[in-house]
């Protein structure tokens, strides 16, 4: 905002990460302080990006459809009010991605586990600065991933389908 990287002077650098916090989370004492930081008129584009994150949090966090559309148009509101393209940018990523959300939001489901496999994989194959035989590639990447599933199997699991077991 200042045009410089941030220094313990500057509030809002000092509190990042207060500011990166969820909002429903703080305790009061928190809520205070970022308050107190978001009051500055030198950080206004910062209390609106603030406010913007939160409501995509609440949005995220819907417990159904209906609330979900609630939370979207409280979103919207929000990036409306706050005026920049990195909002506004974000407001079209959401309405593209919007079935996509609705489903996470029905289903509480992520791909999260595949795209952690994924990033391991590219992990190993930067690590091996370019493998000659492509069967040793897959050795590498399959020996990786029986030493991640024997470890996850070891750790017990309190919810979800692993419960059944």
């Amino acid at each position: 905002v200042l045009g410089r990287r941030g220094r313990k002077q500057d509030s809002v650098w000092a509190h990042r990460m207060l500011l990166l916090r969820a909002g429903d989370r703080l305790t009061d004492a928190g809520l205070h302080r970022l308050e107190q930081v978001l009051e500055d008129e030198d950080f206004e584009q910062v209390a609106a990006a603030w406010a913007v994150k939160e409501r995509l949090r609440a949005m995220l966090a819907a417990q159904d459809i209906p609330a979900a559309q609630n939370a979207r148009i409280d979103f919207e509101m929000a990036v409306a009010a706050a005026d920049m393209a990195e909002t506004d940018k974000l407001a079209t990523t959401v309405a593209t991605w919007w079935t996509e959300i609705k489903v996470f939001v029905r289903t509480h489901v992520t791909n999260a586990r595949t795209e952690s496999a994924n990033t391991g994989i590219k992990h190993i194959k930067r690590t091996g600065r370019g493998f000659r035989n492509q069967r040793n590639y897959q050795s590498r990447i399959l020996g990786t991933s029986i030493r991640q599933t024997r470890r996850r199997r070891r750790i017990p699991h309190q919810q979800g389908l692993h419960a059944q077991r």
